[in-house]
């Protein structure tokens, strides 16, 4: 998409007159789903956390790759953690959620088929199913009044009663090895897509394609007739699929990066969204959404997902409306309004991470308030607590967008909750996180004037800290320059006042930290006194010249770029002869921390 105001790839142009009538129902929708810009907390598995299932019954499943299950219940804010198993042997390839979200099911690469209870929250049968399947999925069966599993096994799709093990049907429509079923129960019709990205239907009463589905809607009878085979036309791969609770549409995403829309009974294409990166990088430079150097990061994290199997976790959904489609992206989360044709939210695009898996919280209350929106436009409904639950690349963790910004909640404590043992990338997560959290920049307030200093809390994490963390406790206030060198420097933060005191925060000398880019290769530079390697306390200096001999000696902390004419000052000033210190004492006031 180009920008927020256009969804670029449609060509569908709606009225001027409906799409006036339709903004008031517009801003109905969006008040049902999560605003937040960031998320709002995140739970932690004990490897990458690859599949994620909500049901209207207010229960969360989420699977890993080392094959662990998780129940989670939707509480009035957030979630609670109900109970854990350890399913599999080895990774979940397909977790599903029945229709009515009473079941679920799980398939792994270790040929085993779990089902589980969702409201007991308990496993009533396990399968050995003797292949790993490449898709699975619940369907209902009309006609014995009950859900069957369909599991594909190459080519063919086996239907089971899962209850007794035994296979209700074979459904054989495809050629190629079977990789994406969906079930729609509007038209109790299931669609299946195998890896030649060929689309079938079938009904799931008669397991094979019909005209008319059971409610009496008429299906395609020529395929020739649709758009389906638009993908060998571009010769894209079908990478996920998913049906909008309605019936009316599904949605694809393709390796060539593109949304497609599709009508479910004509299977006619509705609306395409080009997501590419050169679409993306376009939009950067608009609009910059984000900083350079983050973008540039963003891109190389999409080209190395693009190598990996967890780019064809990247999906589609609808919200509860059917009109809100909602999908990740390079720039964070997109929510376009379809028969608007418009990008009406982003959320999560200053997030340094890249959600994949998207799924909503969709209590039975707030659909009922969503169905009373498209009915009402002007009706005001209230959601109970929308929120939207998203995988992430390589992250053993979920997140939770809701209607609660970041801001307005304890960021003293950790956002992303350490629910299990953390191991050692989380670690280094959480100090590079504490890092960043550090002060950028300060001001010397001197009897001379002010200083403006930036600093480089990413390259000397601890310098700033201890530096940031004595001037926030007022440790430099009144601290006067003690060596004054015309010519090379001005130096400061010795409290005893005569350059031998001063400690560091932790009571004790603290080592070097030298960057490859922070020399001493420009005056106004900001570096660590010490009385040789890994001995800095607090004292510091300010030079005056390019001083490269210093290199690697001292820690270079920061710059001054505000307040050079003060530094001048104080290097002019007049000292004694042997100890350099100034004949009129020149102190620091005080410090302000930004």
């Amino acid at each position: 998409m180009k920008d927020l105001d256009d969804a670029s790839g449609s060509d569908v142009q709606e009225p001027d007159t409906k799409r006036i009538k339709l903004s008031t129902m517009d801003k109905g929708l969006l008040d049902n789903l999560p605003s937040a810009k960031s998320y709002e907390v995140s739970y932690m598995h004990r490897d990458t956390v690859q599949h994620i299932v909500t049901s209207h019954t207010n229960f969360v499943l989420t699977a890993s790759s080392d094959g662990h299950i998780k129940f989670w219940k939707k509480s009035e804010e957030g979630i609670e953690f109900v109970k854990h198993f350890r399913a599999h042997l080895s990774a979940v390839v397909g977790l599903t959620m029945s229709y009515d979200g009473l079941y679920a099911a799980s398939v792994s690469s270790d040929k085993a088929l779990k089902v589980f209870d969702v409201k007991n929250f308990d496993m009533v049968t396990m399968m050995s199913l003797g292949y790993v399947p490449g898709a699975v999925c619940f369907v209902w069966s009309e006609e014995r009044k009950q859900h069957h599993l369909a599991a594909a096994k190459g080519s063919d799709i086996l239907v089971y009663d899962y209850l007794s093990g035994e296979t209700i049907a074979t459904v054989s429509p495809h050629m190629s090895d079977v990789k994406c079923l969906r079930y729609c129960h509007t038209h109790q019709t299931a669609i299946s897509v195998d890896e030649s990205n060929i689309i079938e239907y079938w009904s799931t009463n008669t397991f094979r394609f019909e005209e008319k589905s059971p409610t009496g809607a008429s299906i395609f009878k020529y395929k020739t007739d649709t758009d389906l085979f638009t993908f060998l036309q571009h010769k894209c791969n079908i990478l996920s699929l998913n049906l909008s609770p309605n019936g009316r549409h599904f949605a694809t995403f393709s390796s060539d990066r593109k949304i497609r829309v599709f009508h479910f009974t004509s299977a006619k294409l509705y609306r395409v969204y080009d997501e590419s990166l050169a679409v993306a990088t376009q939009l950067q430079q608009e609009q910059q959404l984000v900083q350079s150097i983050d973008f540039g990061r963003k891109l190389a994290i999409e080209r190395e997902l693009e190598k990996t199997e967890q780019f064809q976790q990247s999906g589609v959904i609808f919200d509860d409306s059917s009109t809100i489609l909602i999908y990740p992206t390079v720039l964070g989360i997109k929510f376009i309004n379809l028969q608007l044709n418009k990008c009406v939210r982003m959320i999560g695009v200053h997030e340094n991470v890249r959600f994949l898996t998207l799924t909503l919280s969709c209590p039975a209350q707030r659909k009922q308030n969503l169905q009373l929106s498209v009915v009402n436009p002007n009706m005001k409904t209230t959601s109970d607590d929308p929120t939207l639950f998203c995988t992430a690349y390589k992250k053993n963790r979920f997140y939770l967008f809701t209607n609660r910004e970041a801001d307005q909640t304890n960021l003293e404590s950790d956002r992303d909750i350490l629910n299990e043992r953390p191991t050692r990338e989380d670690i280094l997560a959480a100090q590079t996180e504490e890092r960043a959290k550090l002060a950028q920049s300060t001001i010397l307030h001197t009897n001379m004037g002010d200083i403006h200093l930036r600093l480089f809390s990413t390259e000397c994490p601890r310098t700033v800290e201890n530096f940031t963390t004595h001037a926030r406790n007022q440790y430099y206030n009144g601290v006067i320059f003690h060596r004054v060198i015309k010519q090379f420097m001005v130096q400061t933060g010795d409290p005893v006042g005569d350059g031998t005191g001063g400690e560091s925060i932790w009571g004790s000398d603290f080592e070097d930290e030298f960057h490859k880019n922070l020399k001493h290769d420009r005056p106004y530079t900001v570096s660590m006194a010490n009385r040789g390697p890994g001995t800095n306390g607090s004292q510091f200096f300010i030079t005056l010249i390019p001083t490269p001999w210093l290199d690697n000696k001292h820690t270079v902390f920061g710059r001054v770029v505000k307040g050079m004419d003060v530094v001048e000052k104080i290097g002019q000033v007049k000292t004694h002869p042997k100890t350099d210190v100034p004949y009129d004492p020149i102190k620091i006031l005080s410090v302000t921390v930004k």
